[in-house]
């Protein structure tokens, strides 16, 4: 019998076994992960930027976490040698239309308690000399880090504090039994006191199984980038993102430098047509029935619908996605752009047909769901699984840990 059972061995699992290790160091922690690697999904395909915490509503989840999971990726990066960077980046306007939002992009993060400052164009040139823009604002505290060396070391702490890691097994249901829970998978069963979802694009699935109503479903959205031939990096200096549309969940088309010294550009946001697909042709009957069968997406659709449509244009469309990034940077062309993976974002969806703005984490008899963890869910990781552990009741015969 295990005490705590994670479902799911992406960055929020895998930091939610670290956090619980240390809280109780001698709790028998289970991690169970379908693919035959960490971070298959969304975190080994994420943008790898940690984020500063400037977009987001003062007060949220997404803005503390976000805030204080900055400092503690980057204290975890140093400890563990892991690749990282705080470059900074721009956020510009190239339209005076614009000028008023990136305004209150500034005065967010002042909220927020982030060290921002305005830029003349001027000002941002000599930070990205190839930018065009008539105002920006600079972020000191964004960076890059290698997240797969995070999760690879996450997963090594939980297992030197004994945790059982299994790969290549898939939860197929999950039975109450009077002592806690008994998880059937692909490899046999286990039995467990306590489960944490943390399933991400199937965490709606993996919480119904568990008879917990999240009521909202995942909706996956597919983000595809290109990358500057190496030829061509010398255009980017650091990390270059456009005013954001407010009324849009994403934050635009724009330029991010690697932690491999790789600069990619993107993403567009488009719905896939399976849960895990990456390419334009995945297509999964089931997936799709689901999306196309649920209410709350067409009133989605409805509400996007222009700017839906100028995505799917730039999917498939490479003189619309350069043009695109021809806002920010006019010398990119055609020929500088080669495409390179794309990635698959979870996003939860209310019946409603409102997005999911903010972690959603919802409490079962003997178990936590993890339901909604977007960007910055990977900054954030360390901070969300210490809040995670928090909710979970403490286990009488375990001892505790104070002041992790």
């Amino acid at each position: 019998m295990y005490d705590f059972a994670i479902v799911g061995g992406g960055i929020v699992g895998l930091s939610t076994g670290v956090a619980l290790s240390q809280r109780y160091p001698d709790a028998k922690i289970l991690v169970l992960e379908k693919e035959s690697r960490w971070a298959f999904h969304q975190t080994g395909n994420n943008s790898g930027v940690i984020h500063s915490g400037l977009y987001y509503k003062p007060g949220s989840f997404k803005a503390t976490f976000c805030r204080a999971g900055a400092q503690s990726m980057v204290a975890f990066c140093q400890e563990h040698d892991i690749p990282y960077e705080v470059c900074g980046k721009v956020i510009v306007a190239t339209e005076e239309k614009e000028l008023p939002l990136l305004e209150n992009l500034y005065q967010r993060g002042l909220q927020n308690d982030i060290k921002v400052a305005r830029l003349t164009a001027e000002a941002v040139r000599e930070i990205e000399p190839h930018v065009n823009c008539i105002a920006g604002v600079q972020v000191f505290s964004t960076g890059i880090a290698d997240y797969k060396k995070v999760c690879q070391k996450y997963a090594e702490l939980i297992q030197l504090s004994g945790g059982d890691l299994r790969l290549n097994t898939k939860v197929l249901k999950i039975v109450e039994t009077a002592t806690g829970q008994v998880l059937e998978t692909n490899q046999g069963t286990f039995e467990t006191q306590f489960v944490i979802n943390c399933a991400g694009l199937h965490s709606d699935r993996i919480a119904k199984l568990g008879n917990v109503d999240p009521k909202a479903k995942i909706v996956p959205f597919r983000g595809e980038y290109y990358e500057l031939t190496p030829e061509k990096r010398y255009l980017v200096k650091g990390l270059i993102y456009p005013v954001p549309n407010p009324d849009f969940p994403f934050l635009g088309v724009h330029f991010t430098r690697m932690i491999d010294g790789s600069v990619h550009a993107g993403p567009n946001a488009v719905l896939s047509l399976k849960r895990e697909g990456y390419k334009k042709t995945d297509f999964d009957l089931g997936d799709f029935a689901e999306v196309m069968t649920y209410p709350a997406f067409w009133k989605l659709a409805a509400k996007h619908a222009d700017e839906g449509i100028k995505e799917i244009i730039r999917s498939f469309s490479k003189a619309a996605f350069v043009h695109s990034l021809q806002r920010l940077i006019p010398e990119v062309q055609a020929a500088d752009v080669v495409p390179t993976h794309a990635g698959v974002r979870a996003q939860a969806l209310m019946n409603d047909g409102k997005l999911v703005d903010d972690f959603l984490i919802i409490k079962g008899q003997q178990s936590v769901h993890v339901c909604n963890a977007p960007s910055p869910a990977a900054t954030s990781s360390i901070e969300i699984g210490k809040a995670i552990v928090a909710q979970i009741p403490a286990p009488q015969h375990l001892r505790t840990t104070v002041n992790v």
